[in-house]
């Protein structure tokens, strides 16, 4: 993970909810990597990079399995440079990484891992050419993977934004379970999941992360947070109202593997 530069409130977003407060910024980043930590989670801490304002959200430069890594072509032309910075970091653990060319564009905030299978969405930062090329590095590593169209939903900025794969377990196995907001969880490609719904009024809270038998959401939407832990999950709820207010969520701040 990268914590958020001094320029963080010159980044891209969509929504408008007010510029970030730099130090609270921080403070909720700082207790986003000790919560990983206290999951069972080794990290390799990057410094800030005020070259580029979205650094911070190192999810969408590479798409990590356990079988390979592809650094990705970012839809956004002002995050192309992360990417450079991101790979010879990655090297050290991925020494055949494979890339994303023009024109095809991928964030890997829009793919969705779901055991062996991969949802790759089609969004504003996410063309047909990008996933199309993810979508054959994928079945070169023994995987399957689907697109989903989300270019029509104003709501949501990645497929990420509005849906999760939760796994649970010491095992780490999955068992099935998707969270996804009413619009995704409608799609006839998800039917299969057993489905857990996100409010209307609480859908920023989709974006959560299942880490090692643990669910991270985001702090301030009780209904979600109820609807996990009906489900049996342990929930650890996480300020992220600074992320927030710049289009990112829990899975946006970090490369897992």
């Amino acid at each position: 993970m990268r914590p958020p530069a001094a320029t963080f409130a010159a980044g891209l977003t969509t929504v408008q909810l007010g510029l970030p407060d730099y130090s609270r910024a921080l403070h909720q980043h700082e207790l986003y990597c000790n919560t990983l930590t206290e999951c069972g989670l080794s990290l390799i801490r990057l410094e800030p990079d005020g070259e580029f304002p979205d650094s911070t959200f190192v999810e969408d430069t590479t798409l990590l399995t356990e079988r390979g890594a592809v650094l990705t072509r970012p839809g956004a032309a002002s995050r192309a440079g992360e990417v450079d910075a991101i790979e010879p970091v990655l090297l050290d653990f991925f020494p055949a990484l494979r890339r994303i060319d023009p024109p095809g564009t991928v964030d890997a905030g829009d793919v969705c891992e779901a055991g062996n299978h991969f949802f790759i969405g089609l969004s504003r930062r996410t063309n047909e050419a990008g996933a199309r090329q993810l979508a054959t590095f994928l079945n070169e590593w023994g995987y399957t993977s689907s697109l989903i169209d989300i270019r029509e939903m104003s709501n949501i900025l990645h497929l990420k934004s509005g849906i999760a794969f939760l796994r649970s377990g010491i095992a780490f196995l999955g068992d099935n379970r998707l969270v996804a907001i009413d619009e995704l969880a409608r799609r006839p490609e998800f039917r299969a999941f057993e489905l857990i719904s996100v409010s209307p009024s609480e859908e920023y809270a989709a974006n959560c992360l299942s880490v090692n038998g643990r669910v991270l959401v985001a702090a301030g939407f009780p209904l979600f947070e109820e609807e996990l832990r009906k489900s049996g999950l342990d929930v650890i709820a996480l300020e992220m109202s600074e992320f927030q207010k710049m289009d990112g969520g829990l899975s946006c701040l970090s490369l897992r593997f």
